[in-house]
């Protein structure tokens, strides 16, 4: 173990050529996941109409997917602590381009949303896993400067993909936007396979909280579901409600009291000792919920609302991601440059209660002009807060639980908006109807047309509001205008929280040494203080170097872990 700490000293630092050459494929995946998710967006309510679904399908052909994410998020961030990161790469790779495939032949919304599941947890793996391998190959200090130019990238599938997914609509139909991503995925498998080298964990015993998955996956499940169907498929004050409320609840604190016992948690409990941790997922609660709401609810608002078609609908969410992703790549070269970070989250903070606040003001008959300005502030303080909780978290976390960390702070985020836009979903399908009912209560049809257009609206399903007579058709696109600004109200005092908690957050410096330069560093810590131990007095760090090496098995499992990240990163300076 300690033999191959000795021997990297001679190792030089990576180049900037060696870091792109390594995030290649990272990059590439994570084209892919952006790109297989935004050429969709913009189809959704033409998806929807077309499959026959209300909704409430709507909403859940979006938080299946989010729920899957969500829950499979720390699992996959704790397997990359236990087993081959490379290879639970590819595998989320695959299971996103099948679930995604399927989906192109889904027949109804109930099979779309089954298949939506299976893409989920392909997601959940690549959006874990790829900040952990940057973590493993980029110190948090210069972290910014290299993911200043994947965020570049990440730009143009954001925004090429709604522009793309509605001229695909248009001209070839729905189905062809699921197909789009297979070609990009098959040579992002291959790269990674060929240019991505990462440490592997070397546990003398992988054991793995299968207790814990199902726990926490059957918590969160029958809790969205009570959210969903409550007030529509049974009452709120009802037994059914209280039985599903109880049931969720109980699955949950099992799920808590096992984490505290397992061997290896998905959610270590210890982590919430950490101030930085703790504070960081209170954060990412309001994080998540906008993020969220803003990609589900903006292509109904521009579609429904202001009856564009997929295309525009994609050209009109462009302030919105111009925003966003101009504030994550500025600000990451800034955070790289001076190593603050803390005023620039403040800040995209602000901005994010600024944004909910006004995107709540919203109309159908609101000049574009301002929904642009809306947009671009939104999208500014999600681009300085998102990137800069996962990298604060690691830049205060132990190596030996990068894994667990990372991805369960993305975890509460995607679990925030997937529990938002659930109830947000609900509340704008109450609210549409009651503006519905109110527009329609004065009005009498004066023809066929008019009379089959209040029948198709009586049945609940997603409207295709661009084969609604005009009369009809206004008070539609008002009643979707009127709700989908009455939703954002609920992100307001979140993001007020957000603002909270990063205020509180300790204001570290960030560190200049990657994850495995800190694995080995731990490594030698454990071999000093176990040489230490043996011989009751101290030693040299090539004193304890020797020892260890005299052993056939690591001491711990952070020896074993060093073992193996040692070759890939810097070794540690030898212990005063």
């Amino acid at each position: 173990m300690t033999s191959q700490l000795t021997a990297s000293t001679t190792e030089a630092p990576r180049s900037a050529r060696e870091v792109f050459t390594a995030l290649s494929g990272l990059i590439m995946g994570m084209f892919v996941a952006v790109l297989s998710g935004t050429v969709v967006s913009t189809s959704m309510p033409v998806i929807i109409a077309d499959l026959g679904g209300d909704q409430s399908a709507y909403t859940w052909v979006i938080t299946a997917s989010l729920l899957a994410t969500a829950v499979s998020t720390p699992i996959w961030g704790k397997l990359a602590d236990l087993v081959d990161r490379k290879v639970l790469l590819q595998l989320a790779l695959g299971l996103f381009v099948v679930g995604t495939a399927i989906a192109g032949f889904a027949q109804d919304t109930g099979m779309l949303i089954a298949v939506r599941v299976v893409q989920g947890l392909g997601a959940g793996g690549l959006m874990s896993l790829v900040m952990i391998a940057v973590a493993l190959i980029i110190s948090p200090r210069e972290r910014g400067k290299y993911m200043g130019v994947v965020g570049g990238i990440m730009a143009l599938a954001t925004i090429g993909g709604p522009l793309l997914g509605g001229v695909i609509t248009d001209a070839f139909g729905w189905r062809a936007n699921f197909f789009i991503g297979i070609p990009f995925a098959v040579a992002a498998i291959i790269m990674i396979q060929r240019t991505l080298h990462l440490p592997k964990p070397n546990r003398a015993r992988v054991r793995i909280d299968y207790l814990g998955a199902v726990l926490l996956t059957v918590g969160v499940s029958v809790l969205l579901i009570w959210v969903s169907m409550g007030g529509s498929q049974f009452e709120w004050d009802s037994m059914q409600s209280y039985l599903m409320i109880g049931g969720a609840v109980l699955a949950l604190l099992a799920f808590i009291v096992t984490e505290f016992f397992v061997p290896e948690p998905i959610v270590p409990m210890s982590l919430f000792r950490n101030r930085t941790f703790t504070l960081s997922v209170i954060a990412s609660i309001s994080v998540g919920v906008a993020m969220f709401a803003t990609s589900v609810f903006l292509a109904q608002y521009f579609q429904l609302a202001r009856g564009a078609t997929p295309t525009e609908s994609g050209l009109m969410t462009i302030p919105m991601i111009v925003g966003q992703m101009g504030a994550s790549i500025g600000i990451g070269q800034l955070v790289s440059r001076f190593g603050k970070w803390k005023g620039w989250m403040l800040l995209g903070s602000a901005l994010i209660i600024a944004g909910v606040s006004l995107m709540s003001t919203l109309r159908y008959d609101t000049d574009f002009l301002w929904v642009s300005v809306y947009m671009v502030i939104l999208g500014a303080g999600l681009g300085m807060v998102m990137q800069n909780l996962t990298l604060i978290v690691q830049n205060d976390t132990p190596a030996s639980q990068l894994g667990a960390a990372s991805s369960n702070v993305n975890f509460f985020r995607s679990i925030a908006g997937t529990i938002g836009v659930t109830i947000m979903g609900s509340v704008l399908a109450s609210q549409v109807t009651t503006h519905i009912t109110d527009g329609l209560a004065k009005f009498t049809p004066s023809s066929a047309d008019e009379v089959a257009a209040l029948k198709g609206l009586a049945s609940g399903n997603v409207p295709k509001v661009g084969e609604l007579p005009d009369a009809i058709r206004v008070i539609v696109e008002g009643a979707y205008g009127h709700g989908i600004a009455d939703v954002f109200i609920i992100a307001i005092p979140l993001a007020v929280l957000s603002l909270i908690a990063i205020a509180f957050l300790p204001n570290k410096p960030l560190s200049t040494k990657n994850a495995a330069q800190s694995l080995a560093e731990e490594a030698e810590e454990v071999a000093i203080d176990l040489a230490e131990a043996e011989t009751g007095s101290p030693v040299t760090a090539s004193v304890a170097i020797g020892r260890a090496d005299a052993s056939r098995e690591p001491r711990t499992a952070a020896d074993a872990e060093a073992s193996t990240t040692a070759s890939e990163g810097e070794p540690a300076p030898a212990r005063k």
